[in-house]
């Protein structure tokens, strides 16, 4: 679900034309993206340490790589219908991750400015797999299997969704793009940066790249602090972060949950998290004081 287009036009959940309907139900999902950015805690100083982005992104423009995902999750979505799999608006469950997000995304544009000016989407779809993903520019998707079989609570689910989250923020998939095109096609940092070329031209045309694109341990372990930090200034308990990791490893001794395969687990992924949680303590109160 579009938390700022009317999805129930003649083409159902896909993203609303500048001349988007005024009737009172679009209406009220507008404004309750609009009160959701307007609320961005930009001056907020970060308390985890992630370093900068890796200016090789800039090869790729951003908007090129938005508008793919735009069109890619429009495609997963159509697909999802078809099967009778894309949950309603009125499931319980997909409420509940419009909640959580609801609370996530007033704390994203510290991270990347440009978040400000995207139309975040969430939404449900009904599959056994054990996975979440967010794609560039906010598009968001949830599979029931990670919520069912992992069990998962509030706090977990955001955790996973500010993960999702910080991938797009930190724009990973932008940076993986350019690292590995600017590679395959011999092109020199120079020749891009003077036209982007090529590389412009790749993230036009990713297809299916976007939900396989397999992250760099750093790009991990950024995600996870990014997001943890995020969850705990929307009043979500920091621990969750750890044992959302628990059960993530639990779940792999039953084979391998197609969230480990785009997101692989380091050894030191636990302590890592351990690490950095007083950190964020103090947002979390802050938070849960309202």
């Amino acid at each position: 679900m579009c938390f700022i287009c009317n999805l129930k036009t003649s083409a159902p959940h896909a993203e609303a034309s500048a001349a988007a309907p005024t009737s009172p139900r679009w209406q009220a999902r507008r404004t309750f993206l609009l009160a959701a950015g307007a609320g961005a805690a930009g001056s907020a100083l970060a308390q985890v340490d992630v370093g900068s982005s890796s200016g090789l992104r800039k090869l790729v423009p951003a908007e090129t790589l938005e508008n793919s995902a735009r069109q890619q999750y429009a495609q997963v979505l159509s697909e999802a219908r078809q099967k009778g799999a894309l949950a309603p608006d009125n499931d319980p469950q997909l409420q509940r991750l419009h909640s959580i997000a609801q609370k996530l995304i007033p704390h994203t544009a510290q991270w990347n400015p440009r978040s400000r000016d995207w139309k975040w989407q969430v939404n449900l779809i009904g599959s056994q797999q054990i996975n979440a993903w967010c794609m560039p520019g906010g598009k968001i998707a949830f599979y029931t299997g990670i919520l069912a079989q992992l069990k998962l609570n509030d706090d977990e689910v955001a955790m996973i969704m500010g993960h999702e989250m910080a991938h797009a923020l930190r724009e990973h998939a932008r940076e993986r793009l350019a690292k590995s095109q600017a590679t395959s096609l011999g092109l020199s940092i120079a020749s891009q940066l003077l036209g982007l070329g090529s590389l412009g031209d790749a993230a036009a045309n990713l297809g299916t790249q976007l939900l396989t694109l397999k992250y760099s341990r750093d790009d991990e372990t950024e995600s996870d602090l990014v997001g943890l930090e995020i969850a705990a200034r929307g009043g979500f308990r920091p621990e969750a972060s750890v044992s959302l990791w628990q059960k993530m490893q639990a779940a792999s001794g039953n084979g391998s949950p197609s969230f480990l395969s785009t997101h692989p687990s380091g050894a030191n992924r636990i302590q890592e998290l351990q690490a950095n949680l007083p950190k964020v303590q103090s947002l979390y109160e802050r938070a849960r004081r309202g």
